[in-house]
């Protein structure tokens, strides 16, 4: 059970990914400033510690990338202080690992959970539409250098959509570059909810099992599939419920369930796929993006 901390509004990112569930960035930067106020978050944090049981992490992370916000560090810095034994994670497209301050305020964090779509520059671009001053040459050696200063895991997320990264010359690009950043893990991913762009189409369960075997590796591993989802601890059943009942009465977005709900978009999607997987929604493109109903 990961307690969520969003230090960025929706959608303030440097990257604008075709295949983004949060859906398209408003705010497409590389600037580094506070977007929402620190301080604010702090006493929040303070607060729901003292009335709640430990999560077992806290976890940056968010629609937008969580180390734009030029006072993460100091937020990292606090929950290590008051709060030792709770492990840290960082979701994080490291996008501005190029940048020596950003790395050295993820040196405190337990796990780094980095993304790395392409190592070809065409490709990167192509798929996770970076703003111009980022370069990826500069991203991959951000990592390398991280890897070198920091003591923490590291656990790399690749996203495998057909037709942009799965040929043969990105996948030995990338896996160059995992031989530079040596990442504990490699998280293999792929569409689950749709995305900024119409007509993507995710991988099969199949060509992800290709794709880890031609890479040879003995970190890589599969995400878990929505039915699987359904397996883990933290799956709660009467979310899926109010869900349910929700789009029962008139067809929703996921924002929209969000909103009625109380919730993160992204913990709304976690229960979309399993519900999708297992016939009892289905989804609608309307004017304001995709609706779902009860079957």
């Amino acid at each position: 059970m990961s307690l969520g901390v969003d230090l960025i509004p929706h959608k303030v990112c440097t990257y604008n990914c075709v295949y983004c569930e949060c859906g398209a960035t408003t705010d497409h930067t590389a600037t580094r400033r506070e977007y929402v106020p620190v301080d604010e978050v702090m006493r929040e944090l303070r607060d729901f510690m003292e009335k709640n049981p430990r999560p077992d992490y806290i976890t940056f992370s968010g629609a937008g990338e969580p180390t734009l916000n030029i006072r993460f560090g100091e937020v990292l810095e606090f929950i290590k202080t008051h709060w030792p034994e709770v492990p840290v994670a960082v979701l994080t497209n490291g996008s501005l690992f190029f940048n020596e301050q950003v790395r050295r305020e993820l040196l405190h964090a337990d796990i780094i959970l980095p993304s790395l779509d392409s190592a070809l520059e065409r490709s990167f671009r192509k798929i996770d539409r970076p703003v111009n001053e980022i370069i990826l040459k500069e991203i991959i050696s951000g990592l390398e250098q991280f890897r070198q200063e920091y003591h923490g895991q590291i656990w790399l997320e690749v996203f495998i959509l057909p037709g942009y990264n799965d040929d043969e010359e990105n996948l030995y690009a990338l896996k160059l570059a995992f031989e530079r950043i040596r990442p504990d893990r490699i998280q293999l991913n792929t569409l689950d909810r749709p995305g900024t762009k119409k007509g993507l189409s995710p991988a099969k369960m199949v060509e992800l099992q290709a794709i880890a075997d031609y890479w040879g590796l003995d970190n890589v591993e599969i995400i878990a599939s929505p039915p699987k989802r359904k397996e883990l601890l933290s799956y709660r059943s009467d979310m899926e419920s109010a869900i349910l009942e929700t789009i029962a009465r008139r067809p929703c977005t996921a924002d929209d369930i969000a909103q009625i709900l109380g919730t993160h978009v992204n913990e709304v999607n976690k229960y979309l796929g399993v519900l999708e997987e297992e016939g009892k929604i289905r989804r609608e493109t309307g004017e304001r993006g995709v609706f779902y109903k009860k079957r």
